[in-house]
């Protein structure tokens, strides 16, 4: 269960005080794990990190149906703490809130950039089935055709035809495919290592199907990678190049990119990540994620994803009637996800969106389908892999679509 947090109601003086102190701690842990081992365990208890209170740096203008502002200040306030080391915050709509805390760096204890770039894991789907819809809206790819026909060798006969809609909406019946690691003890030692698209799926195509094509629904990043493999070879062009000209630039969001293969760095300004390895915290930043591609491998900021979040729902990313596959739910049991987005009830609003995480970094976002309200964040969790993707989605998403 995690702990609730202080609201930060100390004198500036006192918290400048526990700042320094909560960095100085997370410092402390951060050099007796640089050298750690690369397994992956919770420490014995919270206190490795020594969490005290320090302010949020926020802005809110008063809306009386808006977002719960006590609340979000308050999930805010004691970073740096055990559980994250920064947090950036977006809440649109009928009210705005804005809210940045924590530190950059815990050696040094400079205060989080609020335009910092972050990786968002599977926030990439949406971008992902975005474009996809795009080349159905243009003709180019038929949601009903099959991987058989747009990649034809890439499955064996043992797999019956999956169409691109079952990719889409996660009931392809693909199984996971190949990782250097499903936790991040397992990959912190093969971090700097590559692992193409084709050879996770070629790990995936070996193990046969898990089910029969459009039965059920299961979430996970194969559905994602296949589906990149088909854009490249629709277009004739990579992945990372489609993003750019189809949905960054026409979107104005400029910090948005995918790193080359066998990039590790996030490229200009940044929050560094952190996780718990073997009961030290070890700086994680710089990590290859080419085996992600178009499931999990984006860099963005709140700033950027906020305005792809809203020009998606508007419509002038993906035009009707394309866009209301995001929107529809399969017709098998249980399901929760359209097209990449997923469907959830908070404080009585239906929210559309989807959430993603890597090591040292969870990220969401998520909208009422009118946009009454909007939500967009990153956190350096520093459990991100772990309970940390919902412990954030807990902290943040419940106050800011309260109201």
């Amino acid at each position: 269960m995690r702990r609730t947090l202080g609201t930060g109601t100390s004198s500036r003086t006192l918290r400048t005080r526990r700042t320094a102190l909560v960095a100085a701690g997370l410092v402390a842990a951060l050099a007796a794990g640089a050298s750690a081992a690369p397994a992956f365990a919770a420490p014995a208890s919270a206190s490795a990190a020594s969490p005290a209170p320090v302010s949020a740096k926020a802005t809110f203008a008063k809306v009386t149906s808006g977002p719960d502002a006590e609340a979000l200040s308050a999930a805010l306030a004691g970073l740096p703490d055990h559980d994250a080391t920064a947090a950036l915050l977006r809440v649109g709509g009928d009210g705005s809130w804005r809210g940045t805390a924590g530190v950059r760096d815990v050696r040094t204890g400079a205060p989080a950039l609020e335009n910092a770039r972050f990786r968002a894991g599977s926030v990439t789907k949406v971008v992902t089935a975005a474009i996809v819809l795009q080349l159905a809206a243009e003709g180019r790819i038929d949601l009903d055709g099959t991987v058989q026909r747009y990649l034809p060798g890439l499955l064996t006969e043992d797999f019956e035809p999956i169409t691109v809609r079952q990719l889409l909406n996660y009931t392809s019946g693909l199984r996971p495919g190949a990782s250097l690691g499903d936790t991040v003890e397992e990959g912190f030692a093969h971090r700097f290592e590559t692992l193409t698209p084709r050879q996770v799926v070629a790990a995936s195509v070996a193990k046969g199907p898990a089910y029969a094509p459009g039965t059920r629904q299961t979430y996970g990043n194969i559905h994602y990678t296949v589906l990149g493999l088909l854009i490249e070879k629709v277009t004739g062009d990579s992945y990372a190049h489609q993003a750019q000209v189809r949905i960054f630039r026409p979107l104005g969001m400029r910090h948005s990119s995918f790193p080359a293969a066998g990039d590790t760095g996030i490229h200009g300004p940044h929050n560094r990540g952190y996780d718990w390895i073997d009961g030290k915290l070890v700086d994680v930043t710089d990590w290859n994620m080419t085996d992600r591609f178009a499931a999990g491998d984006l860099i963005s900021t709140t700033a950027d994803l906020e305005r792809f979040l809203v020009g998606l729902f508007r419509g002038r990313v993906v035009p009707e009637p394309q866009l209301s596959e995001m929107f529809t739910l399969p017709d098998v049991p249980g399901a929760q996800f359209g097209a990449a987005l997923e469907r959830i009830k908070l404080n009585g609003k239906v929210v559309w969106g989807k959430g993603g995480s890597r090591p040292g970094y969870t990220a969401a976002i998520a909208a009422t389908r009118d946009l009454s309200r909007t939500l967009v964040y990153s956190v350096n969790s520093t459990d991100a892999k772990g309970d940390g993707q919902q412990a954030a989605a807990e902290r943040f998403a419940f106050p800011a679509f309260n109201r």
